[in-house]
């Protein structure tokens, strides 16, 4: 099905650190929800929230598994997130270094081959947990 390839597509580029892959997966005026977080939307907006996550982590997706309504308008994405805390996010404890591992997961909307909308979900606490050593 053309949606789980372009989401496939879209992570396989997370993976290899490649915005402007991610860029070419998506419509001009896609819907980025945050996790516990705002909303972004458009590009460019993408782009700046993707350059400043590559500046504080560095994240590769495992056991990716990626699904899709009968239609192709909705799919979903499960992985799990290994990472290394580069650099100190605002709000966030003080980077040292620190790598984590959380189970995490994605729900998209897909209309005229773009992703429209992107909700990335994972547990903040326990991703705080493993960065102040508690997990």
């Amino acid at each position: 099905m053309k949606s789980i390839q372009l989401v496939t597509r879209y992570y396989d580029a997370f993976n290899r650190g490649d915005i402007e892959g991610m860029l070419a997966c998506l419509a001009d005026d896609v819907v980025h929800d945050v996790n516990q977080g705002g909303q972004r939307q458009g590009k460019a907006l993408f782009r700046e929230f993707c350059e400043h996550m590559a500046r504080c982590y560095k994240e590769h997706l495992d056991d990716l598994v990626v699904m899709a309504s009968d239609d192709g308008r909705h799919a979903a994405a499960s992985f799990t997130v290994n990472g290394q805390y580069l650099a100190t996010d605002e709000g966030l404890p003080p980077a040292r270094g620190q790598t984590y591992r959380l189970p995490a997961g994605g729900l998209l909307e897909i209309a005229d081959g773009a992703i429209t909308r992107i909700a990335t979900h994972y547990n903040l606490n326990d991703w705080i947990a493993q960065v102040e050593g508690r997990g």
